[in-house]
């Protein structure tokens, strides 16, 4: 147990960060051996555990937690950030990590752990013990990847939750992005949802100004798609109308 309070200031650690604190990778594996048996520790993945508390018999950090630690450039992103923020419209079992280590998907407590590829210049924020993306990164993000995570209604309704955002970072993050057909989604979004986020002109000129000349489909699969002449993109007719006609088959279901 002598390590076990050093352990617990961590919340969860690497192999390599253990050998540091007992000092040699022979006492460190002595010690995942012995900790696990007692139910002290459990393994995450290959070389990297979570400290488990004594009085709950639960890991000590959250998925979140987890995942941001899970490498020295790790953070949070996508629907897990909504999530760490308080905007997640529903909790996924999932946890989205950027990170530029490459790692296969795992799954531990329930949680399965997703990488994606983390962008250069990304905007970083620490939440308490927790690194994650900015709010307005984590929604240019979500938009651009919203059919590989979470899908577009997930997407809105979290944006729906968000009270507000600074429309020059996220300017900022699509210059970073430096994507035509990005700024035509955002145009088109943020032009959809003026009611929640009030942008200015100058935010959709600047849009405008960045978008792709080329008329893009802002979903692959959709039936009820009109253009939008604006942003060159083929579109629901409203993005309020997609999310009522989800509520009404999400009724009809049940």
């Amino acid at each position: 147990m002598k390590h076990y309070e050093k352990m617990l200031a961590r919340g969860c650690f690497s192999r390599e960060q253990l050998i540091e604190l007992v000092g040699t990778a022979t006492a460190a594996n002595q010690v995942i051996y012995e900790y696990q048996k007692k139910g002290l520790i459990e393994k995450v993945k290959r070389d990297f555990y979570v400290v488990i508390s004594i009085e709950t018999k639960q890991p000590v950090f959250s998925r979140y937690q987890i995942g941001s630690n899970l490498f020295p450039d790790a953070c949070i992103t996508h629907h897990s950030a909504f999530e760490v923020f308080g905007y997640g419209s529903q909790v996924f079992y999932e946890c989205y990590v950027a990170t530029d280590k490459r790692f296969n998907d795992f799954e531990y407590d329930g949680v399965m752990y997703r990488r994606i590829e983390r962008k250069p210049d990304m905007e970083v924020v620490q939440q308490g013990n927790i690194r994650v993306t900015s709010v307005e990164q984590t929604v240019v993000d979500s938009i651009r990847d919203f059919e590989k995570v979470a899908g577009l209604e997930e997407v809105i309704r979290c944006m729906m939750l968000v009270p507000g955002l600074n429309e020059q970072k996220v300017l900022e993050c699509l210059a970073r992005n430096n994507n035509g057909f990005l700024y035509q989604k955002c145009g088109y979004l943020f032009e959809e949802m003026q009611e929640e986020f009030h942008f200015s002109s100058e935010f959709f000129e600047m849009c405008e100004n960045g978008s792709s000349d080329a008329k893009r489909y802002l979903m692959k699969e959709s039936q009820d798609n009109v253009f939008h002449k604006r942003w060159k993109l083929y579109a629901p007719a409203s993005l309020k109308g997609l999310i009522d006609k989800g509520v009404d088959d999400y009724d009809a279901m049940g």
